[in-house]
């Protein structure tokens, strides 16, 4: 399958022009509630400077909602959506595609389902008919279908000996087991072999649907032209969509460390454990905490220790991940075999360092200047910017987030950010996945099998 790229030329200019925009005093990026004749609902930032339309759509419940030995389907509806539609057979509808330089995307993720649509101004009604035909009348034929199965079959064989894929996944087996979470995004050979067209519309006829419906649009566009595009593309969709009962999880194996042998000169490993969820109050703390510890690449004490003093690994990270229903921690460093063991044994150093005594009123006060400096290139362009959007409505931050998300990490106090440093972070409850051929790292436990 071929994806269109926008135009590279259009793209430059169009985050050219957002960041001039944010550059601007006082700018402020300002976000309209646009509510369409049939009740759907969209945040939009308004952009004259270029005659594009960007559109941005998620549905709740993506992969996590796959039914058990069925992984993997919402990732095969995703690559197969722009495959044919309506009177369009494949090569038809990419075609027009091309024709019309429109860029449209289609993703699952664990929680989400992902769409976006990004359209010359002149095209847009075009574009905006291939979406809706897309979303409402995919043909999923049978050529289309085993070409893409094949393509994921051979991705999978691929992944299967990436040890970086690996060790993320047996991590996730590790701490989630059985539960969604647990499974990958993908799916494995024997999954995928399973999954049917009947799958495939059933997966779109009782998930897409506007009750799990959010947008963003940013453009030139009026909230008028908005509502239309709105009942045009998702008002024929069901009004509701069947409840998946997903229970909440908390990660498990802590403090194990589990070995997958696997002959490379070089070992992968994932660190991680449970974390703070983005409705939580402590997840500004945390968020600064994390940055400090090792989200904050070259700045980061991980980096440092790791990296720059001892020359232990090229990189060396941390990241929060707060899911719906789990959140955590997690972070990863490669190195040769014969020092990760002393690599484990400085970011368990760290870890409980920061556990212990927090960071400096120094360190919090540089991480402030930086999250909140660096923000406006996370909105360089209208396509992050519609993301943006989403997210904002998904996570339920409020409709004036962006202007009020650097008073959330000013209000953050040094002593909040050790608190929450003592409460999350525990060095002994570290869960620990080392793929490759480690010297001196002792396994504490079984590897969870992982299907491929």
């Amino acid at each position: 399958m071929i994806k269109h790229a926008y135009s590279w030329v259009v793209g430059l200019l169009t985050a050219f022009a957002v960041l001039v925009a944010l550059s601007l005093p006082g700018y402020a990026v300002k976000v309209e509630k646009v509510v369409s004749p049939g009740g759907i609902e969209a945040w939009l930032v308004r952009d004259h400077s270029i005659p594009i339309t960007a559109l941005e759509f998620w549905f709740r419940d993506g992969a996590s909602t796959d039914p058990k030995g069925k992984t993997g389907l919402a990732s095969m509806v995703s690559s197969l959506l722009d495959e044919g539609a309506g009177d369009l057979d494949s090569q038809a509808f990419q075609d027009r595609l091309e024709r019309l330089s429109v860029r449209m995307s289609f993703s699952a993720r664990l929680e989400t389902f992902r769409g976006s649509l990004k359209t010359l101004n002149r095209n847009r009604d075009e574009a905006v008919a291939l979406l809706r035909l897309a979303l409402n009348k995919p043909r999923f034929d049978a050529e289309s279908i085993e070409r893409m199965r094949r393509q994921i079959t051979a991705g999978l064989k691929r992944k299967s000996t990436d040890p970086n894929i690996v060790a993320s996944r047996v991590w996730r087996r590790a701490v989630f087991g059985e539960h969604p979470y647990g499974r990958p995004v993908g799916g494995t050979l024997g999954s995928i072999a399973s999954i049917t067209a009947k799958d495939l519309r059933d997966f779109v006829t009782g998930r897409f649907a506007r009750d799990r419906l959010i947008v963003g649009a940013v453009g030139d566009i009026s909230p008028a032209d908005l509502a239309h595009i709105l009942d045009q593309v998702f008002g024929n969709l069901p009004v509701t969509a069947p409840d998946v009962a997903l229970d909440a999880t908390k990660t498990a194996a802590g403090g194990e460390t589990f070995v997958v042998q696997m002959d490379i000169p070089q070992s992968v490993v994932v660190f991680g454990q449970q974390g703070v969820k983005r409705n939580s109050p402590d997840y500004y703390p945390a968020y600064l905490m994390n940055y400090i510890l090792g989200g904050g690449g070259f700045s980061s004490r991980l980096y440092a220790e790791v990296r720059e003093k001892r020359g232990l690994a090229y990189s060396v990270y941390s990241y929060l991940n707060p899911m719906q229903r789990a959140a955590i921690i997690s972070g990863g460093v490669a190195t040769r075999n014969d020092q990760v063991a002393q690599s484990i044994s400085v970011i368990r150093e760290e870890w409980g360092r920061m556990r212990k005594t927090g960071p400096s009123a120094e360190e919090v006060a540089d991480a402030k200047t930086y999250l909140n400096g660096s923000f406006p290139l996370r909105l360089g362009s209208t396509s992050s910017i519609a993301r943006m959007l989403v997210a904002m409505q998904y996570h339920d931050l409020g409709i004036d987030y962006i202007e009020r998300r650097n008073d959330l990490i000013n209000e953050v106090t040094l002593t909040r950010v050790q608190r929450v440093a003592r409460r999350m972070l525990d060095p002994e409850k570290l869960t620990v996945v080392v793929v490759g051929k480690p010297e001196r790292v002792t396994p504490t436990a079984d590897t969870p099998e992982i299907e491929i």
